[in-house]
């Protein structure tokens, strides 16, 4: 699991994983404390969370392991649903809506009936679109797997995210930001 560009200073890596955990959890230190063991102490962060971790085959330290706590932290606390690469709209549909994070508007009825026929990427896309259409922004937490971890914010808050993210020496990126055509 190695992310884009080069690795960032250790402690600034510890503060940019912080600041990602904090945007994406606020007022969870939960959150922020699983997240800074993994960077800080990952022989211990294994051993208190091997059930986890074992459902992603990692038995050990590796280097993204702050990264993964992160996601699997967030997952915990209802902020972000993992989509395999192969999931039916409905079904993304509720996870999205199941989110502690969710907007108060539902964008569901912004859909076009053809959307809800696409394949997973191209839906979460839409559904990207969709939800900035009320203020909420989708983004992918690249875990470099054929899955989506997908957290939602404000939209407001996304440009934010992706540059604290990159001093993580990780990859955010955010949903829906190509017109339906891809562009």
């Amino acid at each position: 699991m190695s992310g884009a560009g080069p690795a960032p200073a250790s402690g600034g890596v510890l503060d940019s994983l912080t600041a990602v955990a904090t945007l994406l959890a606020p007022g969870l230190p939960a959150v922020v404390a699983q997240v800074r063991q993994a960077h800080e102490d990952p022989e211990g962060y294994v051993r208190a969370y091997a059930d986890r971790l074992e459902d992603r085959g990692v038995d050990e330290p590796f280097p993204g392991l702050a990264w993964i706590a992160l996601v699997d932290a967030l997952d915990e606390h209802r902020l972000l649903a993992e989509f395999d690469w192969k999931e039916d709209a409905e079904e993304i549909r509720h996870r999205l809506k199941r989110l502690a994070s969710a907007p108060s508007v539902d964008p569901w009825p912004l859909f076009d009936a053809g959307e809800r026929e696409l394949w997973t990427h191209d839906f979460l896309e839409a559904c990207g679109r969709h939800y900035r259409e009320v203020g909420a922004a989708l983004v992918v937490l690249d875990i470099e797997s054929d899955c989506y971890p997908v957290a939602c914010l404000s939209a407001g808050r996304v440009g934010e995210l992706v540059a604290f993210a990159k001093g993580t020496g990780f990859a955010v990126w955010p949903l829906g930001l190509r017109g339906p055509s891809g562009e």
